[in-house]
């Protein structure tokens, strides 16, 4: 398998619940992809977020509140899985460039 195809599959695989970002993580740990890690730190970064929210979410129920995160987790990680599919390197929008500096253990 190439480092690009072995990059794309690690990519893919991170957007896969958290457990799927940590098995990316170990995954890139060999060859070291610069796509691959790009994309470990977004769905790494978005996964964390949404478990934030929601334990802050699961003290102060609000229907409202609870469905404007899954719209906002769904639509951010629809936009970084296609990316991943697409074999682009697009942060997420407002949070990923965040990511990038915030996840810096991971390579």
């Amino acid at each position: 398998m190439s480092i690009e195809k072995k990059g794309k599959t690690t990519a893919m695989i991170a957007y896969m619940t958290l457990v799927g970002a940590l098995i990316a993580l170990s995954m890139n740990m060999e060859t070291k992809n610069d796509f691959g890690r790009f994309h470990t730190r977004q769905a790494f970064g978005l996964h964390l977020c949404f478990l934030g929210f929601a334990l802050f979410l699961s003290q102060w129920y609000n229907e409202y509140a609870w469905y404007g995160l899954y719209v906002f987790y769904l639509v951010l990680w629809g936009y970084g899985f296609i990316g991943a599919l697409t074999e682009k390197k697009n942060s997420v929008p407002v949070l990923g460039p965040y990511f990038q500096k915030w996840f810096t253990f991971i390579q």
